[in-house]
């Protein structure tokens, strides 16, 4: 079990709790609510297609792991 406790590990799991979710929305899977890449889109300023926007933050998430 790994306790999360400082905002940077925390935001970091968000992101990629949202990374997860919109590889499922790529290949089709719907949530309820607002997508994972409208999330990704509004908080990171990122522009693209849902391809491209996962590219983008497969780079944000490498560079705060660092």
């Amino acid at each position: 079990m790994t306790i999360l406790d400082n905002p940077q590990a925390i935001e970091l799991y968000r992101l990629a709790t949202l990374r997860a979710a919109l590889r499922l929305e790529i290949f089709g899977l719907g949530r309820r609510g607002q997508s994972a890449y409208a999330i990704l889109k509004q908080e990171l300023g990122v522009k693209g297609s849902r391809e491209s926007v996962l590219a983008q933050v497969n780079a944000i998430i490498e560079s705060l792991e660092l």
